[in-house]
């Protein structure tokens, strides 16, 4: 890469408020997400920094049955945000909660960028597949809009199904489910669509976790030319499609109250003297024992807390049809 072209990088990241040194953190947070040592983080800079000078393939991010929460998570992190990250590395064509265009330019702009990168841009998914009187239990722009999933997944290089919507159907599948909704993964199966899902659930998602997909799937070489998940990614992946470095382990193989809860202290009532001291919450409902993410590690806002930390027991949406699952909640 051409000097020019290494300083043109970093004067826009500069411009979008990011530092070098802050960059280079980044980096270093996502070998670690990745599960990679930290001496990588030059490295995955290097493929970075070349793929933003590089043509490459857009993303769009598709919205099914949605409360927009995993597009809030995303566009509200910091440090450095998933905006000034993946819209360098990628161009993003289409997000329809946040972008400028509305209405028939903004479902061309979809329209165009799929048409002319099939099976290279990579669809990003949020909220729930809704099937339920025929498919117009969710219209969008005047369709139903499981046919738009349906004419546009088997374009795609690759899908990432953020947040438990898209998941598994989320909130929307719970009983007695009357819009019918169901996850990306299980929606494309039945209908013998066979483009590869990364499956990320939680509620919302974890924005950090879509950035260190994307660069894994796609600058580091992930999913190959013909849009298949190779060797590598595949070694990663859980059968339910997660990555098993973010959904590997349990909340409270790593939660900072496990030493509360080996020393039998726990919380038995919200405003007791047990919660100010900060004991273990299993007994009003945490599921963190049985939910696999690696929530209490990254944690959200700039890693400054997540919903033990602020006193709130796991609802363990990390896992599968979590709403009925771990219902009733405290």
């Amino acid at each position: 890469m051409a000097h020019e072209d290494h300083g043109a990088f970093y004067d826009r990241l500069e411009l979008r408020g990011v530092s070098r040194r802050d960059f280079l953190k980044f980096c270093g947070a996502t070998a670690a997400l990745l599960g990679m040592q930290q001496t990588m983080a030059p490295q995955i800079a290097a493929a970075v920094e070349k793929a933003a000078a590089s043509k490459l393939a857009p993303a769009v991010w598709m919205n099914g049955g949605a409360c927009t929460g995993c597009t809030e998570s995303a566009a509200q992190s910091t440090n450095p945000d998933i905006a000034q990250i993946v819209l360098d590395i990628l161009s993003l064509n289409y997000i329809e909660t946040i972008m400028y265009a509305q209405g028939e330019s903004a479902e061309q702009a979809l329209r165009q960028t799929v048409e002319e990168n099939e099976k290279k841009f990579v669809l990003i998914y949020e909220g729930t597949v809704m099937e339920g009187w025929e498919g117009n239990a969710l219209r969008i722009a005047g369709k139903p809009s499981i046919e738009e999933l349906l004419e546009f997944a088997p374009k795609a290089a690759a899908i990432v199904a953020v947040g438990s919507c898209a998941v598994d159907g989320g909130w929307v599948r719970a009983n007695p489910n009357p819009a019918e909704g169901t996850g990306v993964s299980e929606f494309l199966a039945r209908n013998n669509i066979a483009t590869p899902v990364i499956n990320l659930p939680t509620c919302p998602v974890n924005p950090e976790w879509i950035v260190s997909i994307v660069i894994d799937a796609l600058i580091l070489g992930g999913i190959d030319e013909t849009g298949q998940v190779t060797p590598a990614l595949a070694s990663k992946l859980d059968r339910y499609g997660r990555p098993t470095f973010i959904f590997g382990q349990t909340i409270h193989d790593n939660c900072p109250r496990r030493g509360h809860f080996e020393n039998g202290e726990f919380v038995y009532a919200f405003g007791s003297v047990e919660e100010s001291k900060g004991y273990c919450l299993y007994p009003v409902g945490c599921k963190g024992p049985q939910t696999y993410t690696n929530c209490p590690i990254v944690r959200w806002n700039d890693q400054v807390s997540w919903c033990v930390e602020s006193g709130s027991p796991s609802i363990g949406c990390g896992g599968f049809n979590w709403v009925d699952q771990n219902a009733p909640f405290q």
